[in-house]
């Protein structure tokens, strides 16, 4: 029989294990969520970029080239996706705003290899790229997909959303695999929204995600539905729209086709045809821009003061030959302008 001694220092013992046991649990789980924070980098703080430009001024919107391996012809339409990005530079822009899915996989460095080849150009000619992250920049290990990403844009400061001033124009920039309204980004972009310059006369948001889109899943292709987030941020912009003398435009990518879509006094460009597979959209009645075709395309945007102007450039590939066409162009003007030319107070 044991002693009430010898039970006691076993107990004492046992004790000291569950002691011991617990703090190599605690440090553990110290360690993996340090390791955790280093590999999903948080912003702290979001760049702002002045571009050097003046108005009249022209730049470039469009997304979704997938630059990745030419001979990998399932990821995308390599001659097109070349085609635009010549296309591009010969357009003389200011810079070039892109709405995501540069890459077709954001941790391949091939495929950013591929991106610095076909886009030469653009560096030759000193054109500014501004990016919004696309799902595909994030595919595989996130912390190699954002290095790649960030060694390409080194203005940006490590930020995944920012902003851009140029002359009469500010550009807000979004990661839209964040919620744009809850967290730092949606602080960030109230703050923004809430102290628009003086002097700007039109605030183009860009990111990703669609806000609205008649693309639909199911019919024809994959096809892509706008989320509950993006609906919910077309609301704001919506309801600051009636009281801003700034006018909102919001450039999306994610659909592979081309849209325009007006709701609130704000308009909405999803411009998703820079060389991924392009497809058919079944397009809502009341849409303003009504097409049955694919539309790899960029558009060119021309601001001048208290108005812009915006093209769809369409390219199609016949027997090896580049056509070039212009199946949309909208002019939109600020708020006091707008009211001015009605007869009203600005």
């Amino acid at each position: 029989m044991n002693s009430p001694g010898s039970d006691f220092r076993k107990t004492n013992r046992r004790k000291k294990l569950v002691l011991f046991a617990a703090a190599v649990c605690v440090v553990a789980l110290g360690f993996a969520i340090a390791v955790r924070a280093r590999r999903s980098p948080v912003q702290s703080a979001a760049t702002d970029i002045v571009a050097n430009v003046a108005v009249p001024f022209r730049f470039v919107a469009y997304g979704d080239a997938r630059f990745h391996d030419p001979h990998d012809t399932d990821a995308a339409n390599p001659p097109v996706r070349q085609a635009l990005a010549k296309a591009v530079a010969e357009a003389k822009p200011a810079f070039i705003c892109f709405t995501g899915d540069i890459v077709y996989r954001g941790s391949d460095d091939d495929d950013w290899k591929v991106f610095d080849r076909e886009t030469s150009v653009w560096r030759e000619k000193e054109i500014p790229v501004f990016p919004a992250l696309g799902n595909h920049e994030l595919y595989g290990n996130l912390q190699t997909a954002l290095s790649n990403y960030f060694h390409r844009f080194p203005d940006l400061h490590e930020s995944r959303y920012y902003s851009v001033r140029a002359a009469n124009a500010l550009i807000l920039v979004l990661d839209s695999s964040l919620d744009e309204l809850s967290g730092p980004q949606s602080q960030w972009l109230a703050n923004k929204l809430d102290n628009i310059p003086a002097g700007v006369d039109f605030v183009f948001l860009m990111l990703h995600h669609p806000p609205y889109t008649s693309s639909a899943p199911g019919i024809m292709h994959e096809g892509h539905t706008a989320r509950p987030q993006e609906l919910s941020l077309a609301k704001q912009l919506e309801d600051r729209q009636a009281h801003t003398q700034a006018r909102f435009v919001v450039f999306a990518g994610h659909v592979h086709n081309y849209e325009r879509h007006e709701h609130g006094g704000v308009t909405y460009f999803v411009s998703g045809g820079a060389g991924a597979h392009a497809y058919p959209i079944h397009r809502a009645p009341n849409d303003p821009y009504q097409s049955k075709e694919i539309n790899y395309h960029y558009l060119l945007v021309e601001v001048d003061r208290e108005q812009v102007s915006i093209t769809m450039n369409r390219l199609q590939l016949i027997n090896g030959k580049e056509v070039w066409t212009q199946p949309d162009s909208v002019k939109i003007a600020a708020p006091a302008a707008a009211s001015a030319t009605a007869g009203g107070k600005p």
